[in-house]
């Protein structure tokens, strides 16, 4: 996942870990040789149209939706033809009541048309105040949740690790992001929700209390589960 920072200075770029609370707790009550986070990259603005998500300040907020509608006035200046210029009228009033595109209601295929189009505020625009840049990768869990991201763990031995997916992401799908061979042999995944872990003190007490459950191809995977998947080799 890419992550831009739009009018930020003084993070560095580069590979960032998602210093997500959970794992530390985790990591308290399982034992493993080692804690890895997930991590994102984070880029500077100029790379704003490949990111997954854009960070900005209030201001920068504003800013990105003034350059969305510059651009939507350029192609009403050329006469577009008639779906096209009612696409982009409706844009237009949203953007000038300073809505972000990602959040007017458009149609599928209005929706199709935003996508092929180099719009910033489709795409997910996280807001940071001073204290949340200053504690950066603690903040990067917030842009996570709301660019349509969240983890899974595994747990135990090696080391407890978080795993990046989007959301709506199947257990087989899962199983891909730490090895495609998992996802191609995959069987079944045994899942310990995260509150039920927390609230039986750990793994082994979690499983004794019955909260392991036995999940197919078809279950889509919840934020913070604790995964461990059965596979033919």
């Amino acid at each position: 996942m890419k992550v831009s920072l739009f009018g930020i200075s003084g993070i560095a770029l580069g590979k960032h870990n998602v210093k997500d609370a959970r794992l530390d707790q985790t990591h308290k009550l399982v034992e493993a040789k080692k804690k890895t986070y997930a991590q994102v990259d984070v880029a500077n603005e100029e790379e704003a149209l490949t990111a997954d998500a854009i960070v900005v300040t209030p201001s920068g907020r504003l800013e990105l939706i003034l350059r969305d509608l510059e651009f939507v006035e350029t192609r009403l200046e050329r006469a577009p033809a008639e779906a096209e210029k009612a696409i982009l009228g409706k844009i237009k009033t949203g953007l000038e009541s300073e809505q972000l595109i990602s959040s007017i209601a458009l149609t599928p295929e209005e929706k199709q048309f935003v996508a092929v189009q180099p719009f910033l505020t489709a795409k997910p625009v996280v807001v940071a105040n001073d204290e949340e840049i200053a504690t950066f990768d603690e903040f990067l869990v917030r842009v996570l949740a709301e660019s349509g991201y969240l983890c899974f763990l595994t747990v135990g031995g090696p080391e407890n690790r978080c795993w990046l997916i989007k959301k709506g992401t199947t257990a087989p799908e899962a199983a891909g992001a730490i090895h495609t061979d998992i996802q191609k042999g995959f069987i079944r995944a045994e899942v310990i929700g995260f509150a039920d872990f927390i609230e039986a003190g750990g793994e082994t007490q979690a499983k004794r209390a019955g909260k392991l459950r036995l999940e197919m191809k078809q279950y889509v995977v919840q934020d913070y589960d604790l995964l461990n998947f059965r596979f033919n080799k």
